[in-house]
């Protein structure tokens, strides 16, 4: 937001005026517009490693199998994650996701494939290149990025399992397919981008030529970052993709959860993509059910929110709507299924996230599970426009836009618009003009949300 509308500096029109661009606004209807697809969705990466492992979920008496029990509490898609060639475990490889992909299609949820380009966890930490592309050039590196991106879409496919989200990418707030000396280094986007590139290629290829097109995710851990991370990779040359995800995770953050939310503002109006937190959790106890340490205690708290059933469940409906209020189209959690076992981890014994996940210490669903099936109030489709006169282009500034600044408008028939989704009831502060920079100097307008799609026609430039 410009600097004038920070300040509410800008020249007002007159009350008789808003007056009547108020009922102007309930007058014009915004040309219909389906909103963005939404996603309430859980990583349950494990489910098959905890079968094997004895785990048992039960609710109402009864024991569940995973997916579906997700999806009959709300849920509408599974994130599943994939390693390049995993020898030091059976999970998560191509064989173990074709079984959980095949399980979240038959319980009837969307799948969301999250490739780590790498043979072991790839996070905010770390990006560590499979074995076989360690020693190969970067062009190499891409061209067998490609090529695992690819072909596993395609085989994928050919059994009827192809994915309808695809990450490009785990967490890659570092440059990817390195190695753990240069996880601290400034990232190479000359390289960075090429290896990106070739994977975004990749499934844009397989799904044109394919049953469908995934919609391309790319991930980063943490708020902190991740607008910055967004800015280095357009200037890269890295834009062809559908979505942001963003971990949050109290623990590993600075950010609060309403400057989650202001990120989330920007980065939708900022970019066209979809914005999602695909990756959070919370604990509802403290206590642990085996001797395998916890990795979200204490210090994973927020205020308001305690290490308990409610705790838990306030948590993940608060932090939900916020995404939905500030633009976001939804929340992933993780994991909510990996419960203590009788096997081993690299670890210890049992599960490091037992106490945050949505069963109790008994395989019993805990409060939080609740979230899945909350009622969220949802932005509304609002449509700002001008008359084009004579000008050759508009930009549009608001406190709507969250400091985002000046965004261009599009040329329709006669007029200039910008469209968005906005809380029902906000009210917003708005100015347009034909250039980024006389948005400061040009009068705003002050109009209130309306709760069914609507158009805010907003006076001719000056």
């Amino acid at each position: 937001m410009s600097g004038h509308l920070r300040k509410l500096g800008l020249r007002k029109l007159g009350l008789g005026l808003i007056a009547g661009l108020m009922a102007s606004t309930a007058a014009v209807a915004a040309e219909p517009a389906k909103g963005p697809k939404t996603y309430l969705g859980v990583d349950i990466s494990y489910a098959n490693e905890m079968d094997d492992c004895g785990a048992v979920y039960r609710s109402g008496g009864k024991a569940v199998e995973q997916y579906q029990f997700f999806k009959d509490a709300g849920s509408n898609i599974a994130r599943i994650r994939l390693w390049n060639d995993p020898k030091w475990t059976n999970y998560s490889n191509i064989a173990d996701v074709t079984k959980s992909i095949k399980r979240a299609k038959a319980a009837g949820l969307q799948v969301l494939l999250d490739f780590h380009y790498s043979d072991d966890w790839a996070d905010g930490e770390k990006q560590l290149a499979p074995k076989a592309w360690e020693k190969l050039s970067t062009p190499d590196q891409a061209k067998a990025l490609y090529a695992f991106t690819y072909d596993t879409l395609v085989k994928l496919d050919a059994q009827g399992l192809m994915p309808d989200l695809v990450q490009v990418g785990n967490e890659t707030n570092g440059e990817i397919v390195s190695t753990l000396a240069k996880a601290k280094d400034p990232i190479n986007w000359e390289r960075n981008a090429l290896l990106f590139n070739a994977g975004i290629k990749a499934v844009r290829d397989a799904g044109a030529k394919g049953s469908k097109n995934p919609r391309v995710m790319l991930h980063i851990a943490q708020p902190d970052t991740v607008e910055d991370w967004f800015a280095a990779a357009a200037k890269a040359g890295v834009t062809d993709y559908d979505m942001i995800g963003i971990s949050y995770y109290s623990k590993w953050s600075k950010r609060s959860m309403a400057q989650l939310g202001e990120s989330i503002n920007r980065l939708r109006h900022t970019y066209a993509a979809d914005v999602v937190v695909v990756e959070t959790s919370y604990p509802f106890t403290t206590e642990g059910a085996d001797s395998s340490p916890n990795l979200l205690g204490e210090d994973s708290l927020i205020p308001g929110y305690p290490a308990t059933q409610e705790g838990q469940k306030k948590y993940l409906i608060d932090l939900t709507q916020l995404v939905f209020a500030n633009g976001g189209t939804g929340v992933f959690y993780w994991e909510p299924a990996w419960v203590s076992t009788k096997c081993k981890t690299r670890w210890g014994t049992g599960s490091n996230w037992e106490n945050s996940t949505l069963f109790d210490f008994k395989g019993q669903p805990v409060e939080g599970i609740k979230w899945l099936s909350s009622t969220y109030a949802m932005p509304v489709e609002t449509t700002f426009k001008v008359a084009a006169g004579d000008k050759a282009a508009a930009f549009i500034d608001g406190d709507f836009l969250g400091g985002a600044g000046p965004r261009p408008m599009v040329r329709e028939g006669a007029d200039f618009v910008y469209r968005t989704r906005l809380m029902p009831g906000a009210s917003v502060t708005v100015a347009t003009a034909p250039t980024a920079e006389a948005v400061e100097a040009a009068s705003a307008v002050t109009a209130t949300i309306s709760a069914k799609p609507s158009a805010v026609r907003l006076p001719a430039q000056p």
